[in-house]
């Protein structure tokens, strides 16, 4: 009731949609930084929305199944499972695919989001740290061991043979490709910065730096000058939070930020944006919006029913028709 790792890929680990009760006790929440990849992985293997998934950034793992059968789906991108040993058939991401015990399949290069997810029917039997199985690699704690995945890694699973049932394909990917500038709503200490400044972060593109990953990402762009110093007095941190430390350069913080931090926080992205800037990668460009409360709370509702929407139109797949198998065999060879 396992998969092996046979190569770790880059940074994968375990998340969930994390533990959002403990930050005052100095434990970050942690969990998917695109959120809405992990359920939608989730709904196409039958899982409950929240389950753990493996989070993906930049180069996925080599896995060999060593139960009976497992079945999968990977989100967040259109990168394709490869199978191993099978003449370099692939299936597509966003659909759900039953691999048998043996089999081994890699996920290669993520090339077109920062974030992709593998759900697995079942999910992994692991212990869970704070009511969560979600990785806080800097802590130790969670997912496998408290760390990203290691070649050699035996990942125990929930459930040792797929249900016999059809499989399922996302029809409508509109919520896993929103587009168009991060809102924003300002505070808590807009009035640390300089007008001109405010007027700049809202008019000007930002580029996402190499430095980037599940703690935050640090941004380039016009220098935002502060009108009160850059040091204050720590106080409490939230996903999506754009702190401003002495360089002037932003930091949009992400899932594995700090609980509390002593930087001005200019505004922080609406929690309908998140998972798109979670998906985003370096060298990408961001353009911020302000928006109301109001708005942001409208906006939150209407992206919770684009992504039910999304789940409620998966149509099914053919498992069994593989077109780049049948358009490369020779389907008359012997015909006289």
């Amino acid at each position: 009731m396992s998969i092996r790792i046979l190569e770790p890929g880059f940074n994968v680990t375990i998340q969930d949609l994390g533990r959002a009760s403990f930050q005052h006790l100095g434990v970050p929440v942690s969990g998917a930084v695109s959120p809405v990849a992990l359920k939608i992985g989730n709904a196409l293997v039958g899982n409950k929305p929240g389950m753990a998934c493996l989070e993906i950034r930049l180069i996925g793992p080599t896995i060999e199944v060593l139960c009976d059968a497992i079945r999968v789906a990977l989100t967040g991108t259109i990168t394709e499972i490869e199978l191993i040993g099978e003449n370099g058939r692939c299936r597509p991401a966003n659909q759900s695919l039953v691999l048998k015990k043996g089999q081994k399949f890699k996920i290669g290069t993520i090339s077109d989001s920062g974030s992709a997810y593998l759900a697995i029917e079942g999910g992994f039997k692991l212990p869970e740290v704070y009511g969560s199985l979600s990785t806080y690699v800097r802590g130790s704690i969670g997912g496998f061991s408290g760390k990203a995945l290691e070649q050699g890694d035996e990942i125990p699973l929930n459930s040792w043979n797929a249900e016999d049932r059809g499989e399922l394909r996302v029809s409508n990917l509109a919520a896993l490709e929103e587009n168009g500038p991060l809102r924003i709503i300002f505070g808590p200490q807009k009035d640390f910065f300089k007008q001109e400044s405010i007027r700049d972060f809202l008019t000007s593109p930002y580029l996402i730096t190499r430095d980037a990953d599940r703690m935050g990402m640090r941004l380039d762009g016009p220098v935002l000058k502060h009108e009160r110093g850059y040091n204050i007095v720590s106080d409490g941190i939230v996903t999506g939070a754009i702190q401003v430390p002495g360089t002037g350069q932003p930091i949009v913080l992400l899932a594995d930020h700090q609980t509390t931090g002593g930087y001005p926080k200019m505004a922080t992205v609406i929690s309908a944006d998140i998972s798109r800037m979670g998906r985003l990668r370096p060298g990408d460009t961001v353009k911020f919006m302000e928006v109301t409360a109001d708005e942001a709370e409208k906006a939150r509702f209407e992206h919770e029913k684009m992504v039910l929407s999304a789940i409620s139109g998966f149509v099914n797949a053919d498992p069994w028709l593989d077109e780049k198998a049948l358009y490369t065999e020779n389907l008359i060879s012997g015909f006289l």
